[in-house]
């Protein structure tokens, strides 16, 4: 018999090497995880079949019998090696009664018929390709009835012990093997994580009670645990949401003069889903350019041909601030009209509104990127909106890259803790907020500071769903799998 080691750095790397080496038909008899990778004990099916017996040899129950040692060697009885373990045992019944044997020993006993039941599952343990016994039960099923002769013929040819071994099965069967593997994973570690807050809520109240007031503000429980396991030691009730506050202020990217934005100029777009205030948003912006550099730097287009009156909003707009409104319907349209106003200093786009799981999102970004122009894209983020559905909208509109985004509607929301998690989370640039529909009062520059105490203060009557201290571990335990996130790991804690 000869087994040969194969070390690997991967399990696919390790069988591709057991697969060039032995063969599809390998059998593998162990692998286990090493310092270096993964390690394999392997041996090919031609070694294998001299440890079992030929197919003439069966036993009543049909299975074949491992062939005798004295068979395979030619050597005496008492000369023959024991027999290995691998190796089925012959039937009791077929054994002699030793003498002075006591009685559960002999044949007929009970100890006796349960040997003999159990030798054929001794058998040599293989891997079994269920691709190949499918198909051949569908075979056979499919056989014609005149065929009896040729069927009779294929039961008797002689067969390998071990059947063919598909090479395609061993990657099925890994993944198999690593979906449950995974599933396991996560189940101990929601079950690991909740017991180890249940402690913690008890050993450290404070935390207690910071987590319960982020979530309660609308941060996520991912974010929230990640900040209260990060509380600095021996603080102060006082104090420690100070430090919550600064942490969330220091991780808010915002403009740090509003001049970055109305001085340097360019071509920008309002993009996002349908009713986050996109057109009202663009002629708050519109209003502020033309304050500080006058009506004839400015140019206003619009793309929304879909929206019955939407057009005609933004004319209406333009028409107060004394700026000529252009409407295009595609490309070209938009490349021709950027080309007319490229002594413009600044240009604002009104897009059409378009839902996160719409296919038109990417028609309309490479519409903005065949424009031939630098269009600079600032995404409107509804603060009304769930942080899962904010989540979906910048995955959606961030595949060009976005200049920045502003959150809307920040007097409609009852908390703000979603749209701050989502910037936060995705490294935004916060450029501005509006809480209103009055142009251009109700359009102001993002302060960090400001908005991070606004979560925490902003009057909130939503008790029937915010979390008890005894649903705290529940929402924890789910956690452990979402802290490996690229954006938590990258939250600052000074």
């Amino acid at each position: 018999m000869n087994v040969k080691k194969f070390i690997a750095n991967s399990s696919r790397e390790a069988w591709r090497q057991v697969r060039e080496a032995l063969g599809p038909d390998a059998v593998i008899l162990s692998n286990r995880n090493i310092p270096d990778g993964v390690e394999i004990l392997a041996m090919a099916n031609e070694d294998m079949t001299t440890l079992v017996a030929p197919t003439g040899a069966r036993d009543p129950s049909g299975r074949p019998q491992a062939a005798s040692l004295q068979q395979q060697s030619g050597l005496p009885p008492a000369q023959q090696p024991r027999r290995p373990a691998l190796l089925s045992s012959p039937p009791a019944q077929a054994r002699p009664a030793r003498e002075g044997a006591p009685l559960l020993d002999q044949p007929g006993s009970e100890r006796s018929q349960a040997r003999a039941e159990a030798a054929p599952a001794a058998d040599a343990r293989v891997w079994r390709s269920r691709t190949r016994d499918s198909g051949n039960a569908q075979r056979r099923a499919a056989a014609p009835a005149g065929a009896p002769q040729r069927q009779e013929q294929e039961q008797d040819r002689p067969r390998s012990a071990l059947p063919e071994f598909d090479g395609k099965d061993y990657d099925e069967i890994l993944s198999e093997v690593m979906s449950e593997i995974r599933s396991m994973r996560g189940v101990l570690e929601t079950q690991l994580a909740e017991i180890s807050w249940g402690g913690t809520q008890k050993r450290e109240p404070l935390k207690g009670i910071v987590l319960k007031e982020m979530l309660a503000a609308g941060f996520s429980a991912s974010l929230s645990r990640l900040i209260t396991e990060n509380l600095p030691a021996n603080s102060k009730s006082q104090d420690i949401m100070f430090w919550v506050k600064s942490v969330l202020a220091r991780n808010l990217n915002t403009l740090a003069n509003e001049n970055e934005l109305l001085e340097n100029g360019g071509v920008f777009a309002m993009v996002g889903p349908t009713g986050v205030g996109k057109t009202t948003t663009t002629a708050k912006l519109a209003a502020r350019c033309v304050m500080r550099h006058g009506s004839g730097k400015l140019a206003l287009i619009t793309t929304d041909g879909y929206r019955i009156g939407g057009y005609e909003q933004l004319r209406i707009y333009g028409k107060i601030l004394g700026v000529m409104v252009h409407s295009v319907k595609d490309e070209t349209d938009l490349r021709i009209a950027l080309e007319e106003l490229k002594g413009k200093h600044t240009v604002l786009i009104d897009t059409a509104g378009v839902g996160q799981r719409d296919q038109m999102v990417a028609e309309q970004d490479a519409m903005l990127t065949g424009a031939g122009v630098d269009i600079k894209r600032l995404l409107c983020l509804n603060a009304t909106a769930t942080g899962g559905t904010l989540n979906e909208v910048v995955h959606a509109y961030s595949s060009s890259g976005l200049a920045g985004c502003i959150i809307t509607k920040l007097d409609e929301a009852a908390t703000i803790g979603n749209v701050l998690d989502v910037v936060i989370r995705h490294k935004l640039n916060l450029h501005y907020v509006a809480n209103g529909q009055r142009v251009p009062e109700d359009l102001h520059v993002a302060n960090k500071l400001y908005l991070a105490d606004r979560a925490f203060k902003q009057k909130r009557e939503t008790a029937p769903f915010e979390f008890q201290e005894g649903e705290l571990p529940g929402v924890i335990g789910p956690t452990a799998m979402s802290m490996n996130d690229k954006g938590l790991r990258e939250v600052s804690f000074g």
